[in-house]
């Protein structure tokens, strides 16, 4: 008896994008649960605090839930497309507190 592959069949993927909304980010945090992964996307407010001191008040703008199966692909993708990103552009940059680094989180004027 000759072995048989099964056939894959080629489902077609329609995305509906008539309900998005698209918000910027510049500030994640992340809490877990055993069945879950909460992330908390928003912007990072530079404010002043008591004293006058510094303050960074962090508003949130959408919280993603998800399962733990789907946080990996999620973790997997973002690696891929910044890996790509780098092999293109360079590393990116993620150290605080370096001047001209572009990143970070935003300062209070003077």
């Amino acid at each position: 008896m000759a072995d048989q592959q099964p056939q894959q069949q080629q489902v077609q993927l329609r995305i509906d994008e008539s309900k998005m909304n698209t918000t910027y980010a510049n500030t994640i945090r992340t809490s877990t649960t055993n069945d879950e992964v909460v992330l908390d996307f928003g912007i990072n407010l530079p404010m002043p605090g008591p004293n006058n001191e510094p303050m960074l008040l962090f508003s949130v703008g959408s919280r993603v839930v998800m399962n733990w199966s789907g946080a990996k692909r999620l973790a997997i993708s973002l690696g891929q497309v910044v890996r790509q990103y780098e092999e293109r552009n360079g590393e990116i940059n993620i150290g605080q507190g370096r001047a001209g680094s572009g990143g970070g989180a935003p300062k209070l004027a003077n």
